[in-house]
C-alpha cells in the first residue's frame, strides 16, 4: 500500500513500525459550535482508511483528541453566559451522535485536554529544561530558532514565517514566531496550577502530549490540510525537540470542503452543519458523496451531487437485492460464465489496486460501477452463473464495509406483503384479459408507493421495494 506523505511530499510504501499494529492519530474537534460538513469530510476519510487497514488485517489503534479547553470555547461561553465545560460537553456529545449516525467507527481513545494536564505540564517542563522553551510574564513559549528543522512539513522558511507573523506581537516573547506552550491566566473560567502559575495549555502542545500517552512514534497522523501550518508544524517541533524522533512516520491531510469554491469554516460563517445535511440526506448518500472525491482533493458542497450519490447507492443496493433473490430462488438454469467471472475478478482487483495507490477510491469505484452493470445484464438473462453471483455478493460486502455504507433490509409487515401479492394477482388477471390500462395503473401506483414489479422469464411477477 502506497500513501502520499505530506512530510516527504512523495508516495511511500506504508508499513507500520510495530508489526501489524497501526497507531493512528487524527486531530479532533474544538467543540464550541455545531460540527459542520468540513469536519465530517475529514473524519469520514480517515474512517474509510481505518476500515481498509482493518480489512487488510492490521490492528488499528485510533486516537482522536477533544480540545475541551480553548480560547474559542471560553469566548463562546462568555457570549452565551454558559459554563465552558458544559458548553464543550454538549457540542462534543452532539458531534459524537452525528458521527455515529454517519456510521463513523468510534475511536479507540478520545483523550481530553482537561484530563491530561499533568502530561502536558511534564512535556512543557522537559522543553524548558532542554533549552527549547522559556518563560515570560505571559506564559511559556517554544523558541522556534532552537529547532533547525522547523518548516520541514509546511515548506515555509523562517523569514517567510516572520513576514507573516501577526502585527500585534507579544512584547514579552524573544521572537515573534515563538508559540505558546502554556498561557498564564488569572481568574479565567478554566485554569490549572502549574510550575509557572495558574494558566492553561497552548493549543499545539496538547496533541503532542496526548499522542505521547499512547505512542512515542505515530504511524499515521491525520487532519485537514489547514492544520499543516502552524498546528502540525508546531507539533513536530515540540515533540521531536523533546526526543520523539520521528514523532510521525506518515502525515496525511484531507482537502478542504468548500462552499462555492471557498473553504468551509466557522470563522467565515459559511459552514453547513452536519445535523442539517443528515436531516435532508441519508448517511449512505453523504458517505458516497465524500467517497467520489479523492481524500486529498478539495470537494465543493453540492446538494444535487449528494442526491446523485443517493441514487448511485440505491442502484448498488438494488443490484445486491436482485443477486440475493436469484441466489435464494435459483429459478434459472445454472451455467458457468467464464468471461463474466474473469471480468469480475479483474475489476475487483482493479478496485483494490487503486485503493492501495494512495487510497484512490474515486478511480477504484469506477470499476465497481462497471462490474455491477455487467452483473445486472447477466441477471436479466435466461441462465445464471450462481458462483459468480456469490463471489460478487462476497466482494461487494467488503466494498461496502470500506466505504462504510449500510445495507438495510426494509422490514415490510406481513399484512402489507399479503396486499402486495393480491395486487400482483389483480394485475396478472388484468393482463390476461388484455386490460393493459388497469394493469399499467396498478404498476404505476405501486411504483409511486415505493414498490416495483418485475416480470420473470418463468411467467411469474414479483414485487420488490425501491
Amino acid at each position: 500500500m502506497q500513501l502520499y506523505n505530506s512530510l516527504t511530499k512523495k508516495m511511500e510504501k506504508f508499513e507500520p513500525l510495530n508489526g501489524m499494529r497501526v497507531n493512528l492519530y487524527v486531530c479532533g474537534l474544538t467543540p464550541y459550535d455545531h460540527t459542520h460538513m468540513g469536519h465530517a469530510r475529514t473524519y469520514a476519510a480517515f474512517d474509510m482508511l481505518r476500515r481498509y487497514l482493518a480489512l487488510k488485517g492490521y490492528e488499528v489503534f485510533h486516537i482522536q483528541n477533544v480540545t475541551d479547553v480553548d480560547d474559542k470555547i471560553l469566548k463562546r461561553a462568555k457570549e452565551s453566559k454558559q459554563d465552558p465545560r458544559k458548553l464543550a460537553g454538549e457540542f462534543s456529545a452532539e458531534a459524537s451522535e452525528l458521527f455515529k449516525k454517519l456510521n463513523i467507527l468510534e475511536a479507540s481513545a478520545y483523550p481530553k485536554v482537561t484530563g491530561h494536564i499533568p502530561e502536558i505540564i511534564a512535556l512543557v517542563k522537559k522543553l524548558v529544561e532542554s533549552g527549547h522553551a522559556y518563560e515570560t510574564e505571559t506564559g511559556v513559549y517554544f523558541e522556534v530558532k532552537k529547532f533547525p528543522e522547523y518548516g520541514k512539513l509546511s515548506g515555509q522558511k523562517l523569514d517567510e514565517i516572520l513576514a507573516g507573523s501577526r502585527k500585534a506581537v507579544d512584547e514579552t516573547k524573544k521572537n515573534p514566531e515563538d508559540f505558546a506552550l502554556w498561557k498564564k491566566t488569572s481568574g479565567d473560567a478554566i485554569e490549572f496550577d502549574s510550575p509557572w502559575g495558574r494558566g492553561r495549555p497552548g493549543w499545539h502542545i496538547e496533541c503532542s502530549a496526548m499522542a505521547g500517552v499512547y505512542a512515542k512514534t505515530l504511524d499515521i497522523h491525520g487532519g485537514a490540510r489547514d492544520l499543516i501550518f502552524p498546528h502540525h508544524e508546531n507539533e513536530i517541533a515540540q515533540s521531536e525537540a523533546a526526543g520523539a524522533k520521528p514523532f510521525v512516520r506518515f502525515w496525511l491531510h484531507t482537502g478542504f470542503l468548500t462552499v462555492s469554491g471557498e473553504k468551509m469554516s466557522k470563522s467565515l460563517g459559511n459552514f453547513v452543519t452536519l445535523k442539517d445535511v443528515l436531516a435532508q440526506h441519508s448517511p449512505n448518500a453523504v458517505r458516497m458523496f465524500f467517497a467520489m472525491a479523492h481524500y486529498r482533493s478539495p470537494i465543493d458542497y453540492n446538494p444535487e451531487q449528494i442526491r446523485q450519490a443517493e441514487a448511485t447507492v440505491g442502484s448498488i443496493m438494488n443490484t445486491l437485492d436482485s443477486i440475493d433473490r436469484a441466489l435464494e430462488e435459483r429459478g434459472k438454469k445454472k451455467i458457468k460464465d467464464i468471461p463474466l467471472s474473469n471480468e469480475l475478478k479483474k475489476k475487483f482487483l482493479n478496485f483494490y489496486h487503486f485503493v492501495d495507490l494512495d487510497f484512490d477510491i474515486p478511480t477504484g469505484i469506477t470499476y465497481v460501477f462497471s462490474l455491477m452493470k455487467s452483473v445486472n445484464a447477466h441477471l436479466s438473462g435466461d441462465s445464471l452463473d450462481y458462483e459468480a453471483l456469490e463471489y460478487t455478493k462476497l466482494e461487494m460486502g467488503k466494498v461496502l464495509e470500506i466505504l462504510g455504507l449500510v445495507r438495510e433490509k426494509k422490514q415490510i409487515p406481513d399484512k402489507t406483503c399479503e396486499l402486495l401479492d393480491l395486487l400482483v394477482e389483480l394485475r396478472d388477471s388484468a393482463r390476461k384479459k388484455k386490460d393493459f390500462k388497469a394493469s399499467d395503473r396498478i404498476r404505476d401506483r405501486l411504483r409511486q408507493l415505493g414498490f416495483v414489479l418485475e416480470d420473470g422469464d418463468d411467467g411469474r411477477t414479483r414485487w420488490k421495494s425501491l
